[in-house]
């Protein structure tokens, strides 16, 4: 009778936990590689990892995941049925709309300026359309700058040379300005320029004393009953010293001989004295 083969006894694998360690030490790796980067990411960002882990784990569908939001930002995603989703999302509304109404931080102060910036462009998008309209496109200019929109108007388009009468050309032309600033609640700011030759009238012993009554007048006529609050504007005469072409020219010349509207942006409403931006201003 045949002799029966004695088996081997199976040898004991010793080093089978480190298919165990090595696989804990990658999912810990993952984990940790998601924690830093949940540390620096936006809401869409954060959801789309969300979504592909939860795809890639065999967990809820992409439908399925949520961002939460609160104050501090963005927390853990989370996944639920759609009447929790429901809820969750109404929350994330009511904390939005809360901080928008608060207007904190930036986010608000750049909303306003964004919101000033289409007004400015409208009105001078308004103005440019008159002037074409007119033909006085090269009389009336209007340009935006760092302290709002600047709408320059020829001397020819408003005076007789040397004088400071506005002309009842001028007048339809400063009214038809007026419905457009109207509707803006900027500080608006009349300035008078001249030319660099020399003036020495009765009425005008220098180029100061034209400049400053020319803009006055003009600032009169915009501040007329139902026209501009006259709280919202003032006047300057700068002379010959604010120029924007060389007087060494005729042309030049012509260019200088202007008064300036200027629409501030809101941001500089605490350099204007009276006013409530000044007034809440921290004093030093």
């Amino acid at each position: 009778m045949p002799r029966k083969r004695q088996e081997e006894p199976e040898k004991d694998n010793h080093e089978r936990w480190l298919l165990t360690y090595s696989d804990l030490i990658t999912l810990l790796m993952v984990f940790f590689v998601v924690l830093y980067s949940m540390s620096q990411i936006d809401a869409n960002k954060f959801k789309a990892v969300a979504e592909s882990l939860s795809v890639a784990l065999g967990g809820g569908s992409a439908s399925q995941i949520n961002v939460g939001s609160s104050t501090s930002g963005p927390s853990i995603f989370e996944t639920g049925s759609p009447k929790s989703q429901a809820t969750q999302q109404g929350t994330t509304e009511e904390v939005t709309d809360n901080m928008n109404t608060a207007g904190s931080g930036i986010k608000s102060g750049q909303g306003n300026a964004d919101a000033e910036n289409m007004t400015i462009e409208g009105i001078k998008a308004k103005l440019d359309k008159f002037a074409a309209d007119n033909g006085i496109q090269a009389q009336l200019v209007s340009s935006i700058e760092e302290r709002g929109l600047v709408i320059s108007i020829q001397e020819t388009l408003l005076f007789e040379s040397g004088s400071a009468d506005i002309t009842p050309r001028a007048r339809e032309i400063l009214d038809k300005i007026n419905t457009v600033l109207a509707s803006a609640p900027n500080y608006i700011k009349v300035e008078g320029h001249t030319d660099n030759l020399p003036i020495n009238t009765g009425r005008f012993p220098s180029n100061w004393e034209l400049s400053v009554l020319r803009a006055t007048n003009v600032l009169h006529i915009m501040a007329a009953p139902g026209a501009i609050s006259p709280d919202r504007l003032s006047a300057a005469g700068y002379g010959e010293y604010r120029p924007v072409a060389s007087n060494d020219t005729e042309e030049g010349r012509a260019r200088n001989r202007r008064v300036d509207l200027v629409i501030l942006r809101s941001k500089y409403d605490t350099t204007e004295p009276g006013s409530a931006a000044a007034a809440a201003a921290p004093q030093e």
